[in-house]
């Protein structure tokens, strides 16, 4: 998603993410990947505030409750799904866009990748982009604790 077509694009694919993740105004969410300023600012724009990316979280650790991603190649999603992972709550919820363009197999490792960081893949849309992934995580806590 480095760059999006058009806006109607771009506000489909932010559409598709607010809706699969159940985003409200009141939960932070953190936004990572290339494509992630378009997010940030589209988030901005429709009044949810309580957004940041990354290198701007001033907020400590494992206090965000919605992760958005949007990166043109898996291994960029993978990346940036490691760097996010700790700012994520137990209960977290993430929505990322993957790249039509990326057509190699990427889906099959991003989904390895969100197992191994105790996220459920929940729903699938297909975009003009290509596909946005909701995943949450489930009993993550009691993984963690037990750990």
């Amino acid at each position: 998603m480095a760059q999006l077509h058009s806006a109607s694009d771009q506000a489909q694919v932010l559409d598709t993410m607010i809706t699969l993740t159940r985003l409200t105004h009141l939960q932070r969410a953190i936004i990572a990947g290339s494509g992630g300023m378009e997010l940030y600012l589209g988030l901005r724009q429709r009044g949810f505030m309580r957004v940041a990316t990354i290198s701007t979280s001033w907020l400590p650790r494992r206090q965000h409750a919605i992760a958005l991603l949007a990166d043109r190649s898996s291994a960029s999603l993978e990346k940036a799904l490691t760097e996010i992972s700790p700012f994520l709550s137990a209960g977290a919820t993430i929505a990322l866009l993957i790249d039509a363009e990326d057509d190699n197999g990427s889906g099959l490792s991003v989904r390895a990748k969100l197992q191994q960081m105790g996220f459920q893949i929940e729903a699938g849309v297909r975009c003009h982009q290509g596909l946005v992934l909701s995943a949450c995580r489930r009993g993550f806590g009691r993984m963690e604790r037990a750990a």
